[in-house]
């Protein structure tokens, strides 16, 4: 296997001001295999385009986009990377802590991709009589 991302490389990919531009498309190539596993809260795609996509539909979706990247650990072939996204929708902020776990694959590069987080409190939350509702019926399946 050729040497995987770097700590360094990695809080690069995952780290992001409000007001700085997205990756481009070629960034996200010298990172991410073409076969690429995407799989996180809400979708899971196959392939370097469908994670590209998906990326920019979630910054068209967004006023803004920020990633913070608070820790990053690599052994071996697999990587964790601690981070925390704001998304900035409608003068609304909602701030997602969360987990990432890369696998590389043969060429150094990332072959699976999968995000922990929790979606629903961070959307849900702040929304009058939803984020109450949503909260108690979460609070069933868990306690």
């Amino acid at each position: 296997m050729n040497n995987p991302l770097s700590e360094e490389d990695l809080k690069d990919l995952f780290t992001k001001d409000y007001g700085d531009k997205p990756p481009t498309k070629e960034k996200w190539s010298n990172y991410y295999q073409d076969d690429v596993l995407f799989i996180d809260p809400t979708q899971e795609k196959i392939g370097l385009i469908a994670y590209i996509e998906a990326q920019e539909k979630l910054i068209k979706r967004c006023d803004d986009v920020f990633l913070k990247t608070h820790a990053i650990a690599i052994n071996g072939d697999v990587a964790f990377v601690e981070w925390t996204l704001g998304l900035k929708i409608m003068k609304k902020e909602f701030i997602y802590p969360g987990t990432t776990k890369l696998v590389f694959g043969k060429t150094g590069k990332i072959k699976e991709h999968r995000d922990y987080f929790d979606f629903c409190g961070p959307t849900f939350d702040p929304v009058p009589i939803l984020g109450p509702f949503i909260r108690r019926l979460y609070s069933l399946f868990v306690n």
